[in-house]
This record gives structure tokens, C-alpha cells and sequence, in this order.
């Protein structure tokens, strides 16, 4: 029995549903998604009942009531960090979604663009010249145009960051994946490296309740691992983030989320990109002790990217037709907070004259 088959039976009371809550074509064929989903986890050939569906679409529209609009775009951290060490300006975009861009906090210096470039300048000695590219909201049929952009600056390195508003919207997962890789492949051809941090869990988020949690964990993990392949294949590496901060969050949301309760905060931001500066100085060939493995494995690349959805914070990159896992210890984004004199300098010690604008 196909899907077609079941949810053909479904039609009349679809259209009940539609008349009572003036569902959209799109919210049809969301619940139909939603649908196969609920029916592959539980292995029902039911699917998805008009009652579930209700549920579900009662759950999301309670879901974006909690979690507020965008009071205003986040700061922008654009500039040049380290300018004090001289030399030429290491080129680092930052493309993708909120996250990517630092929805949530106030300040450019906690953005995650500044996080990155701070760090990458303090660690090398050599200034980073940030542009921040991403855009809030963005789902991965946007990278294209980021891309479009970035390619202008002619970078170096270049971090991204979405999935999530794939999920949330229910892109098809097959052509988000495709824009992804294709996005890869584009900054690759001019010798551009690139990392990328695949799709968070959003089951971890407090506003989604069960069952649209279960539903948007197994979305997420599902397009973090065709994320995996695709960006290897395409010659860079990833950063499993998963629910790797979950815990975190779980113990302590008040510091580690924003005010929405669903983006992070400062806090949050300066986790996440600790998870992932290790491999953005391995793949700027550092000679780090951050950059050395604890842990190490060589797998065919389908099996490391499955196996990376199960153990967040692992890094993929390709190895000839291979795919090779590692571990890192966190960066730390404390180590130095009291460099310059300043208690309150946050995210690896960040001081006013670390970032010049323009």
C-alpha cells in the first residue's frame, strides 16, 4: 500500500479540516509529510489521522504564538578583527540562517561571525576580515544568492549554518540538500575552505511539545545526515551539532537560550561555535593543541554521517573515497576572558580594539 493509498481515504475529512481552520494547500501537504513521518516511526499504516493532524497543526500554531518576532535584525560584527597583528586580512563569510547571523543577542561582539573571527585571528596572529552574509530566516533554496555574494570577497573560509528553517518549513529535504552541496562545491572550485554545521535538533526546543517534538527531532537528524554527505562530497567538512547543547540548555535555559526561548543567547552562541572552532583551525592547517583528535575513525561516508547524528560535535571530512570522523576537545571561549584588562570582555576575550568596523 502506497501513501497515495492512504491518504486518499483522508481527502473528505482533509477538506473538513480545511473548511474549519482554513488550511492551505501547503499546510496539506505539510500534515501528508508529517503524515509518512508518524507512520514510518511507528509503523503505522494509518498514517496520520485528522485528529493527529489537528494536534499538530494546533501544536505549531501554539509554537510560533510563544516564540516572538524579531524585534530587530541582529547586529552586524562586519570588520576587520586583529587588525593589530598585520598582515593580510584572512577572509572569513559567514553564510546561512538566524543562527548563522546571532539572532537573540545585542551586541556584534557575540554574534558568532565576531566569535569565529576573534578566535581565528587571536589563534593564528594574523587579522580576519568578517563578512556576515547570512540571512535570518533563510532556508537552504537561499544559499544560492548568499554564495552569489560571498564569491565577491574572494574568501578564505567560510562557516555556515542552516537547516533549521528547513525543517520548520518543510522544505523538501532533497533540494535543500542539493542547494547545500551545490553551495559547497561553488567555494570550493576557488580554493575557498568551508565548514559546516549541520542542523540542529529542534526537539530540543522548550516551545515544540511532543509529539511535533518527535516529529521535528527526526525531521532534523534526518537532514543533518543527508547534510553530511552532501557537503563531503562536495569537499568540506561538517560539525555534527545535534542536541549536543541540549543538556545544557535543558539545565540551565534562562542563560542559554534568548528571550525567545528559541534561538541561543550569547551564552548559547559562544558554546556552539566552541564545538566547531577546533576544525575551522584544522582546515586553516593550524598547529594547534586544539586541533588535535582525542578521537579518530575511518568509515565509508553514508555510516559516518549516520553515526554523527548519534554523537554530536563530531567533524566528517573526506579522506580519497572515505570519509574520516573526529573528535575534538571544546575551544575554549574563556580561556582568555580577562585578556586586555576588560572582566566583562565575553567570548574568547574579546576587546574594542580587536574589531575595527569597515
Amino acid at each position: 500500500m502506497s501513501i497515495n493509498d492512504v491518504t486518499r481515504p483522508m481527502t473528505r475529512t482533509h477538506e473538513n479540516v480545511t473548511r474549519v481552520r482554513g488550511l492551505t494547500e501547503t499546510d496539506l501537504r505539510r500534515l501528508r509529510t508529517a503524515g509518512r513521518v508518524v507512520g514510518a516511526a511507528g509503523g503505522a499504516v494509518a498514517g496520520l489521522t485528522a485528529l493527529s493532524a489537528g494536534l499538530l497543526l494546533r501544536q505549531a500554531a501554539d509554537a510560533r504564538r510563544v516564540i516572538p518576532m524579531a524585534e530587530a535584525p541582529p547586529p552586524r560584527g562586519d570588520g576587520v578583527y586583529g587588525a593589530k597583528f598585520g598582515g593580510r586580512p584572512l577572509v572569513l563569510v559567514i553564510l546561512g540562517d538566524s543562527t548563522a547571523a546571532g539572532y537573540g543577542v545585542h551586541r556584534p561582539r557575540e554574534t558568532p561571525g565576531a566569535l569565529f573571527a576573534t578566535g581565528i585571528s587571536r589563534r593564528l596572529r594574523r587579522p580576519v576580515r568578517l563578512h556576515r552574509l547570512a540571512v535570518v530566516g533563510s532556508v537552504s533554496a537561499g544559499l544560492p544568492y548568499q554564495v552569489d555574494v560571498a564569491l565577491e570577497y574572494e574568501p578564505d573560509i567560510a562557516v555556515i549554518l542552516i537547516g533549521g528553517n528547513d525543517v520548520t518549513h518543510a522544505s523538501a529535504r532533497p533540494a535543500a540538500v542539493r542547494h547545500l552541496g551545490d553551495t559547497v562545491r561553488r567555494l570550493r572550485v576557488i580554493g575557498c575552505r568551508v565548514v559546516v554545521g549541520t542542523c540542529p535538533d529542534l526537539g530540543a526546543i522548550k516551545p515544540i511539545k511532543p509529539p511535533l517534538r518527535w516529529l521535528a527531532r527526526s525531521w532534523s537528524r534526518d537532514l543533518a545526515a543527508a547534510q553530511t554527505v552532501a557537503v563531503v562530497e562536495a569537499g568540506g567538512r561538517t560539525v555534527s551539532l545535534g542536541d549536543l547543547l541540549g543538556p545544557m540548555f535543558e539545565a540551565d535555559p534562562i542563560r542559554m537560550y534568548s528571550s525567545d526561548r528559541f534561538h541561543p543567547s550569547a551564552e548559547g552562541y559562544a558554546r556552539a561555535v566552541s564545538v566547531m572552532m577546533p576544525t575551522v583551525l584544522a582546515v586553516l592547517g593550524t598547529e594547534d593543541p586544539v586541533t588535535t583528535p582525542v578521537a579518530e575513525d575511518v568509515r565509508a561516508l553514508s555510516e559516518a554521517a549516520d553515526e554523527a547524528v548519534r554523537a554530536p560535535g563530531t567533524e566528517v571530512a573526506p579522506v580519497g573515497r572515505w570519509a574520516r570522523m573526529r573528535k575534538y576537545r571544546w575551544f575554549s571561549t574563556r580561556s582568555t576572558a580577562n585578556v586586555g584588562g576588560d572582566p566583562q570582555g565575553g567570548a574568547v576575550g574579546y576587546t574594542p580594539e580587536d574589531h575595527q568596523v569597515g
